[in-house]
């Protein structure tokens, strides 16, 4: 068996046995893609399935080396995320092929330090979810789209694509929502007033007759609406509203931790309400909360 053949099956088996997302196969195959390439140049030859199993430490070493040298040098992050992968590859091998290698294990990957979430302020948080309602291009039900999805992204703290796997069958929205979340890891979501009304209004003005199976949030032509979208959509508020650029979608979902978070919420409540498997995870969030609490104490305090 050749090295790709191999990679092949790994994808496969990622896809089928694990379900990763489309994301996270494409980011692993092409890390492992161009680890197969690298190795197959340094060597002169086709690498086997025997030829992975014999990778030195040296070999690992020299193709971080070469990503983090190359015509597009790859940061920190990306060479840990690269070498993350990597790892993934030959555990696989290792259980299912046969072919350990215990040579991945004594390379280190750089030293990445985490940054903390950027999420918007509540004042920006409600102007991002009035805002849709306010622009003259598109048709009231659009408008009611969007404020749904930006209210469930920061309501429920929910992911875009957690958002837009809603069914018609789950609306109106009950109390508690089950959702899968990344890894297939299934959590219990509470649903504010405020997320069961937006989404009704826009049950209301949708002019689509939707199947129990159907999305629940459509597109102009009736189609699922895609996460592409509610990019877009975010980014013109930005535009309009004067916001960074890190007022994104995503940044709903890290201040619906940190606004909880300031109130006084838990980090463990939290972490199971944002579905993260580790606290360390949750835990970044309090890095935003010290920051804003040092922030207001430089303004208010006489001595500051």
């Amino acid at each position: 068996m050749t090295g790709r053949e191999a990679l092949a099956l790994w994808l496969e088996y990622l896809a089928k046995e694990r379900r990763s997302s489309p994301r996270t196969l494409e980011a692993y195959g092409f890390a492992a893609s161009r680890y197969i390439g690298f190795l197959e140049q340094h060597r002169g030859e086709t690498i086997s399935l025997a030829g992975l199993a014999d990778v030195t430490a040296g070999e690992i070493r020299a193709w971080l080396a070469h990503l983090r040298q190359g015509e597009h040098p790859l940061s920190p992050r990306s060479l840990s995320q690269a070498l993350s992968a990597i790892r993934t590859f030959h555990r696989f091998l290792d259980r299912r092929l046969d072919a350990p290698n215990c040579a991945v294990a004594l390379v280190r990957g750089p030293r990445v330090k985490p940054g903390a979430p950027r999420p918007v302020s509540e004042d920006q948080a409600r102007g991002m979810l009035a805002e849709p309602a306010l622009d003259p291009d598109r048709e009231e039900w659009e408008a009611a789209r969007d404020e749904a999805v930006l209210t469930l992204l920061y309501g429920c703290g929910l992911r875009i694509s957690e958002a837009l796997s809603l069914r018609r069958s789950e609306a109106p929205l009950p109390e508690t929502l089950r959702i899968v979340g990344k890894g297939s890891k299934t959590r219990i979501v509470p649903v504010l007033p405020a997320v069961r009304e937006a989404v009704d209004a826009y049950l209301k003005q949708a002019p689509f007759v939707l199947e129990a199976g159907d999305a629940l949030f459509r597109a102009r032509r009736g189609g699922p609406l895609s996460p592409r979208h509610v990019q877009a959509t975010v980014q013109n508020l930005r535009s309009r509203l004067g916001l960074p650029a890190s007022a994104t979608p995503h940044a709903l979902r890290h201040s619906f931790a940190t606004h909880l978070l300031g109130a006084g919420a838990d980090l463990r409540s939290i972490q199971e309400l944002l579905g993260h498997a580790s606290l360390s995870t949750t835990q970044r969030y309090t890095q935003v909360d010290a920051a804003a609490l040092l922030s207001a104490y430089s303004k208010a305090h006489p001595h500051a």
